[in-house]
């Protein structure tokens, strides 16, 4: 049973509204009250938002065992009604009132998968913590690092909300591997092959999608060694430990999205086949999410994410999957490699 604290001396809920103003978007934070902050040029409101819940999450630290559900604290009304607390405590980012509120909290794990437009983000790292180059532990060659599906299934949660929900499935992917490749100051660079590897037809139309949701900046290129783009939600990306092991979630993901049997399937497919990739464990081949997290990490509605299901298991990248509608369980069992 996890013991409550609602007087905790740091509480561990965030919040920032956008609120519109003649010259542009102004930051109202309510622990900073009165102080409001407009949006810098060259970043958005969002970036902006972020980056003023990064800094507070970081300032006001608490140890992991004091920490607890902050949903549960309120009474759980951030979600509609699930079978209860349950899991660790991770940060949940959330969107409210179409992008006008932004709310970081610690939350369960069972809380956060219940929360429209929420998702798991990655904790924001002190300045005094170790850099990439030391962070990283060594694995035993030739076998996958348990970590690598992981840091895939928490960059599909940050960007389910990071990114408008009509954002489409190739835009996705190709937002998928600029997070994990990303340097800590949000730059990335995608080789030629790598993005010959992904097979994406009308590869510009995708770029200018992310540009349009303000989510990266492509500038002007010299020369066509590929592509270059800075990430303007790079704050709660970086900086954060474990540079190559991001690099290996990416190299997984691509690997993933373009196996044999989804090679000529279109991007939701691939993308659908990803999603549920990173919530089975190395090694086996059952599965088992929240049918509603797995439909946010793709961009679909729950009846395009039965549609995907139903797709997966005709190319015979899924051999069964169940789905028990009243608690939104989703089961499925893949082709063992």
């Amino acid at each position: 049973m996890r013991l409550c604290t609602a007087n905790s001396t740091v509480p561990r809920t965030w919040t920032v509204e956008l609120r519109p103003q003649r010259c542009g978007p102004e930051l109202v934070c309510p622990r900073c009250r009165p102080v409001t902050t407009s949006a810098k040029s060259g970043t958005t409101a969002r970036s902006a938002a972020l980056a003023h819940l990064a800094r507070h999450a970081r300032l006001d630290t608490l140890p992991m065992h004091l920490r607890t559900c902050q949903c549960h604290e309120r009474g759980c009304h951030w979600h509609p009604r699930h079978r209860g607390c349950s899991g660790p405590i991770v940060l949940a980012l959330a969107r409210e009132q179409g992008g006008r509120l932004w709310r970081l909290a610690d939350v369960c794990t069972a809380c956060a998968g219940a929360t429209n437009h929420a998702a798991i983000v990655p904790e924001p790292q002190l300045a005094s913590a170790p850099s990439s180059h030391t962070a990283e532990q060594p694995t035993r060659s030739g076998t996958e690092d348990p970590r690598t599906r992981i840091r895939v299934r928490d960059m599909l949660s940050y960007l389910a909300v990071a990114l408008p929900f009509p954002t489409g499935p190739q835009a996705r992917l190709l937002a998928l591997q600029c997070a994990l490749r990303a340097d800590d100051r949000g730059r990335t660079q995608l080789p030629p092959g790598l993005l010959r590897g992904m097979h994406l037809r009308g590869e510009g139309l995708w770029w200018r999608e992310l540009e349009q949701a303000h989510w990266l900046y492509r500038p002007p290129l010299s020369s066509t060694n590929g592509a270059t783009a800075q990430l303007l939600d790079a704050t709660l990306l970086s900086p954060r430990p474990g540079r190559r092991g991001r690099a290996r979630g990416a190299d997984w993901a691509l690997r993933t999205a373009s196996a044999p049997a989804l090679r000529n399937q279109d991007a939701g497919l691939q993308l659908a086949a990803v999603a549920l990739a990173v919530h089975v464990s190395p090694g086996t081949a059952s599965g088992t999410a929240d049918a509603g997290q797995v439909a946010r990490s793709c961009g679909l509605t729950g009846e395009q994410l039965l549609t995907a299901l139903e797709q997966l298991a005709t190319t015979g990248v899924l051999t069964a999957w169940t789905l028990d509608a009243a608690m939104d369980d989703l089961a499925w069992q893949t082709v063992r490699r």
